[in-house]
């Protein structure tokens, strides 16, 4: 049985042609019902296999699920809902795993993205990631290149920084990514993925993909 209907992406597809909120209130029960409890059951399992693995993953679909609602304060776009459905999965949950190499989902009708990585180190983290490459810099390049990488993420993205301090510049010139202030990566799916039944099961096999290089950056970041 698959968790998700043809109406998760349906949703979406109307939402973005009807951002307001007459028509988000109009439709707030099939939401509920095609997007929001769905998904949150989607999520848990995903959490409860992610901790057969690994038990600092344990908890609750509720502190992972980010809600529809966005922040437009600071944004030019001042629509006031989210076109996909997502998650933060790692210990802490959505509010403290930020930094931490877990795995994001992200399910709407445009793609369906697994990203995992470091997204947004602290500046003390991200100095002991860049001091940690710099140490192990043979083995980074291994992981970069291993074959389940490369066929399943590409290479790690993120923005850069323009100076680099003045330890790290000659090694960049062989290491490009020492510039980086964010080290994640994706994989990106058909949005029909969500339909389904093995959906957890290709999760899983994305997660455990992205295993060797989520302990490499976890115990960079200390």
């Amino acid at each position: 049985m698959s968790y998700f209907t043809p109406d998760f992406l349906e949703f979406f597809k109307e939402l973005a042609a009807n951002n307001n909120r007459d028509w988000f209130t109009e439709n707030k029960k099939r939401y509920e019902k095609s997007v929001k409890e769905p998904f949150s059951a989607f999520i848990q399992d995903v959490i409860d296999r992610a901790t057969e693995e690994d038990e600092s993953f344990a908890g609750q679909a509720k502190d992972a699920v980010f809600r529809i609602y966005k922040d437009v304060r600071f944004s030019k776009d001042k629509t006031p809902y989210k076109l996909q459905a997502s998650a933060l999965i790692a210990p802490g949950g959505r509010k403290l795993g930020m930094g931490t190499p877990g795995m994001y989902l992200e399910l709407g009708p445009e793609h369906f993205r697994f990203y995992s990585g470091l997204y947004m180190p602290e500046k003390e983290a991200l100095q002991r990631v860049r001091e940690y490459i710099l140490k192990h810099s043979d083995q980074f390049d291994k992981l970069l290149n291993e074959k389940q990488f490369v066929d399943n993420f590409g290479e790690i993205r993120g923005e850069k920084n323009k100076i680099l301090p003045k330890e790290f510049k000659a090694a960049a010139e062989k290491q490009p990514l020492l510039f980086n202030k964010q080290f994640y990566f994706f994989a990106e799916l058909p949005p029909e993925t969500v339909l389904k039944e093995e959906l957890v099961d290709v999760v899983m096999g994305y997660f455990d993909a992205s295993k060797p290089m989520r302990q490499f950056l976890a115990k960079a970041k200390g």
